[in-house]
């Protein structure tokens, strides 16, 4: 693949960058501008060539299929890419940024026409046409047509086969003009690839997953049961594990159409996938009176539900992290977000910390990697991806994603 490092004679070029700007906002205010912050090394780079510099990103969602019209515009309202273009400006002081507030036409034409080399434009947000998210060649055509070249640097939407995300280089492809991968996406698909391509250094491989459902990782654990040493099995979906074993859950979330699949992996694996021995449990989740919470082993007990895994449990994970020359984690091991469900979380984080310098490890973005980063363990990961969606679909996929592809 071509990087951004590669185009070098972008002079007065319109370089066309998605970027992932898809960032928690409330009443115009950004709550969390990490994701525009790991942007910044692509843009720079494209600004300091001299390249006129052209930014579309999705920015929430917008469901076309409402009926009422009025809900659809207040969705839109709630997902103005102005606020995220003024936060852009804050983060680039040197730089002339620039908003169009059309996604397509004569508006955002003339708004291109009128960049500068040097200059960035961010055009409204890409879900505000119905064709984006169905790939609609007549949109993607459009889009082409106001660039030279293109950069992906959404790894966050690289699993979508979008007009902003394939559509376009597609076109651009097609007419010889460049397509690379911008700084966040080489990062990303390096790292991701690592963990898909797996060498003899790096065993033992060990997988962590966590999370609410089974069948939300069905193919990722078909994917690392075919390459891991061990998987550990934490939060929700554990309990449809264990309830395939013949254990009681009590009111834990178990997915009984699963229990037959659960049943083949556990087969399949030959001891190679560990359940938690000992469970939290907690009779609500709320802190109303008489609430109680207790750790447990083996079956959970009726009018209980499992909400972390046990001390047991940690020491017995830990014992199976510290082994590993690999590691790649996706989903907590609990309901982190209340705070006496996150010991489990921390342990697992903590012993990553241990095998800093010594092992090659992964945390595959969404809940853990909020979690990660809201207990302070961030810099103890190797890679954290800044996609979930996306890093799952790549282990599934054994490295091949819509927008990564199409840049190959």
């Amino acid at each position: 693949m071509l990087t951004v490092k590669d185009l070098r004679d972008v002079y007065g070029k319109r370089v066309y960058v998605r970027v992932d700007f898809n960032v928690p906002q409330k009443n115009g205010v950004i709550r969390d501008n990490n994701r525009i912050k790991a942007a910044l090394p692509t843009i720079e780079d494209l600004v300091g060539k001299g390249a006129k510099v052209i930014l579309m990103s999705h920015l929430g969602k917008i469901k076309w299929k409402e009926p009422d019209l009025a809900k659809i515009e207040a969705m839109k309202k709630a997902n103005d890419m102005a606020p995220v273009a003024d936060e852009l400006q804050r983060l680039l002081p040197n730089v002339k940024v620039r908003f169009c507030p059309a996604t397509r036409g004569e508006v955002l034409a003339t708004a291109v026409a009128a960049l500068q080399p040097g200059e960035v434009l961010l055009a409204q947000n890409t879900r505000y046409e119905k064709g984006e998210e169905k790939n609609d060649p007549e949109l993607a055509k459009e889009w082409a047509s106001l660039a030279d070249a293109f950069v992906m640097d959404a790894f966050g939407s690289a699993h979508r086969a979008h007009a902003s995300t394939v559509g376009v280089p597609t076109i651009l492809k097609a007419e010889g003009k460049p397509v690379a991968e911008g700084y966040l996406m080489i990062k990303e698909v390096d790292n991701l690839t690592r963990c898909c391509d797996v060498k003899i250094k790096d065993r033992p491989y060990i997988a962590i997953l966590g999370g609410f459902k089974v069948s939300d990782k069905i193919k990722v654990i078909d994917a690392l049961l075919k390459k891991c040493d061990k998987i550990l099995i934490g939060g929700a979906m554990a309990y449809t594990f264990k309830k395939a074993l013949g254990m009681k859950t009590g009111n834990s979330p178990v997915e009984d159409e699963q229990i037959g699949y659960a049943k083949k992996c556990l087969e399949e694996a030959g001891g190679r996938i560990l359940l938690p021995i000992d469970s939290v449990v907690t009779n609500s989740f709320e802190p109303v009176e008489g609430r109680l919470i207790k750790t447990v082993e083996g079956d959970i007990p009726d009018g209980f539900q499992g909400v972390d895994i046990g001390p047991k449990t940690e020491a017995l994970y830990k014992e199976a992290i510290l082994q590993a020359h690999m590691l790649f984690w996706n989903g907590p091991m609990g309901v982190f977000e209340q705070s006496e469900f996150q010991s489990g979380t921390k342990a697992i984080c903590e012993a990553v910390r241990a095998l800093k310098g010594k092992a090659f490890t992964v945390c595959g973005g969404g809940d853990s990697a909020a979690a990660v980063k809201q207990f302070g363990y961030k810099a103890d990961f190797s890679h954290v991806s800044t996609g979930g969606g996306a890093s799952l679909e790549m282990i599934e996929n054994n490295g091949s994603l819509p927008g990564v592809d199409v840049l190959r």
